[in-house]
């Protein structure tokens, strides 16, 4: 992160207007543009539309969404517990960029921190009161409604997420291929990925990330409203909702400009703080022994129940909550899983997969569980018990659900102003995440594409969202979740097995390489196998090995970037003190580097225990190991000559150009 990298000639770019994958970009707005206009003009036959499109949906696909649900389920914690698990999205030394607190705050925040707030009282209690199957407003019902509220926001919705984040963390940072969605179909289709299907596929994408993205922000202002009328007496109708739009839209356009490190990870750790003092607020305040009681036999209930709720359709009993519920989470969690994954990917790099599947399957998952658990049960027992009518009110009206729970509690003018600031920070935090995602789709994986298309993302999101909120309200919401998924659930299965066959071929492609490494320095035949045989098996010190990074493999690496420099491309070097590496950019079709590190080793020792002084330097010894980005292992080059290592290079490189289809 903090190596010193020297800039050649015609690599500055920060004077570009725009950066952008023109197919995708121009159609992508084009579409999305012409829809906020459609909304905007004709409200009333877009939510007679609305309505047809989520009932033909819900009637004709509903078994492709729980059949695809659930295998993507079942393919992350396959590869949770294969020999795949081992392998690290990144070269093999390759380290984290974030810490595990910063990378569990971004996760739950634009994972699913409105939909939390907004669905937390609400979901639970309409579950009690509204149950698919059962009486209502009984112990049982209760029951029932913490296991369906847990299986709509458990394991399935973040294996979604995996299936997205874990491909393309996999293809941009192993393999070299650009950050965007249609990199993860490689293996499938090759170099058309750079074609009209791969830009199809990316369109698919915004459109997913856009509804998904404006169905939160639709349901956070929804709930803003709420808050700040039970606060302050504001009015609820949609003109104070636009307005609530506009201005929070703007705060999302001045984060987003900011971008990943100082925008978006600063408000991922304001939310995930002020979350947890409202979670602890809640839990203390209320029947604390109660909800730790109910927290834990909720989780029970949902790990027994969970294989039969996965598959459960209502095929013999056709039920219309199927489509009002379970199937507008999967949709949501669907058009979500290009922004989440995305995003998830991005800060990601670094850790291996069933690190990355654990932590981003069982953290938040946990974290969302205990938060249902302390706001719907407090609600259930509340209306239970009599306290207050929580079901009646969340029949009349769903947003303002969390307050009226709020106001049973103490400190309740000042909980709920919490809350209130919590949703628009959520709110922030997705329109911004979600404009970086898109911008990132839409700019062909650029890595610093200008400020200005980030803004542009994060101003059409909140412009869609008002869209949906006139021609339907939340009604309108949900179909546009549901229905901008349907595409991308069929991409995602073929990504799930472009990532497989990737993972399979993984193995042979290293034995490939490593073979190459072998025959390059064999076929030199000014070094002799004594020599060679010599360098092998000599201890080399630090500074031996320091020398040859800074002469040999520096010269080495100049020439060859001088001579792509006169071929038209623009190689970069990037010198630190322990290594040197050659990337040379391809544009969509990806970055190729070449990296000789020094790394230290410990020597062999006979003793029984070794006490701490023995493990100090001078008890190590050095070798100059190379690595490209490819995948492939580590391979020794201590003392390979300028040529020799020039020659394992330029190897390497065909490779490269011959899987990019570039040569």
């Amino acid at each position: 992160m903090n190596d010193p990298i020297l800039k050649e000639p015609g690599e500055a770019r920060q004077g570009r207007r725009i950066a952008v994958n023109p197919p995708v970009f121009y159609i992508s707005a084009g579409l999305i543009i012409a829809f906020a206009a459609f909304g905007a003009i004709f409200s009333k036959q877009a939510e007679g539309l609305f309505t047809t499109l989520q009932s033909t949906i819900v009637a004709d696909f509903g078994w492709f969404y729980i059949a695809s649900v659930a295998g993507f389920l079942v393919f992350v914690l396959f590869l949770m517990f294969s020999r795949y698990g081992d392998i690290k999205l990144g070269p093999d030394e390759s380290e984290p960029d974030y810490s595990y607190i910063s990378w569990f705050a971004m996760l739950f925040s634009a994972g699913m921190g409105i939909g939390l707030i907004f669905f937390g009282v609400a979901e639970p209690i309409d579950h009690y009161a509204l149950p698919p199957v059962g009486d209502a407003r009984t112990i049982d019902s209760a029951r029932q409604a913490m296991v369906l509220t847990f299986f709509h926001w458990g394991l399935h919705a973040w294996a979604i997420y995996i299936v997205v984040g874990l491909a393309l963390a996999y293809f941009s940072f192993r393999r070299g291929l650009p950050l965007t969605i249609r990199s993860a179909l490689y293996p499938l289709i090759g170099k058309r990925i750079y074609g009209p299907i791969g830009d199809a596929v990316d369109i698919f994408a915004v459109f997913g990330t856009m509804f998904g993205v404006a169905t939160s922000l639709g349901l956070g202002v929804l709930q803003v409203n709420a808050g700040f009328a039970h606060l302050f007496g504001m009015p609820v109708n949609e003109g104070v909702q636009l307005i609530l739009i506009a201005v929070i839209t703007l705060m999302a356009t001045l984060s987003a400009g900011l971008g990943l490190d100082k925008g978006v990870k600063r408000l991922s750790e304001i939310n995930i703080v002020l979350a947890g003092a409202l979670l602890l607020f809640v839990l203390v305040a209320g029947s604390t022994v109660f909800l730790l009681q109910a927290f834990v036999q909720n989780l029970g209930a949902y790990l027994s129940s969970v294989v039969s709720r996965t598959f459960r359709m209502y095929a013999y009993e056709p039920n219309p909550w199927l489509g009002k519920w379970t199937l507008f989470y999967w949709g949501w969690w669907i058009a979500w899983s290009p922004f989440v994954g995305m995003f998830i990917a991005r800060i990601s790099r670094g850790r291996t997969i069933r690190e990355f599947v654990t932590g981003v399957l069982l953290v938040p998952t946990l974290f969302t569980f205990l938060w249902m658990t302390v706001f719907g049960n407090t609600a259930i027992a509340l209306d239970l018990s009599g306290a207050a009518p929580i079901a009646k009110t969340v029949e009349n009206n769903l947003p303002v659900a969390l307050f009226t729970v709020l106001e049973q509690l103490p400190l309740s003018a000042i909980s709920s102003g919490l809350a209130t600031l919590l949703v628009v920070t959520f709110f922030v935090t997705s329109a911004d995440s979600g404009a970086l995602v898109m911008d990132l789709i839409t700019s062909g994986g650029a890595e610093d594409p200008p400020v200005w298309q980030r803004v542009f993302w994060a101003v059409l999101a909140g412009a869609v969202a008002a869209v949906l909120l006139v021609a339907g309200g939340l009604d309108a919401l949900q179909t546009a979740a549901i229905a901008s998924a349907l595409p991308f659930a069929i991409i995602m299965v073929f990504i799930c097995y472009g990532l497989l066959r990737a993972l399979q071929m993984e193995g042979r492609e290293t034995m490939i390489d490593l073979a190459i490494a072998t025959e390059d320095a064999a076929s030199d035949s000014t070094i002799s196998w004594q020599q060679r045989l010599s360098t092998i098996t000599r201890n080399h010190s630090r500074g031996e090995v320091a020398a040859f990074l800074s002469d040999t493999a520096r010269q080495a690496l100049d020439a060859i970037a001088a001579q792509l420099r006169e071929n038209g491309l623009e190689p970069e070097l990037e010198v630190a003190e322990d290594k040197i590496s050659l990337v040379v950019p391809h544009g969509e079709q990806g970055r190729f580097s070449y990296t000789v590190r020094l790394r230290g080793f410990r020597s062999p020792s006979f003793a029984w225990a070794e006490t701490r002084a023995s493990k100090s330097d001078d008890r190590q010894h050095y070798r100059a190991m190379a690595r490209t980005s490819e995948g492939d292992q580590p391979h020794d080059v201590t003392g390979y000559r300028q040529e020799q290592l020039i020659d394992d290079l330029l190897k390497r490189y065909a490779h490269f150009r011959h899987a990019r289809r570039l040569a």
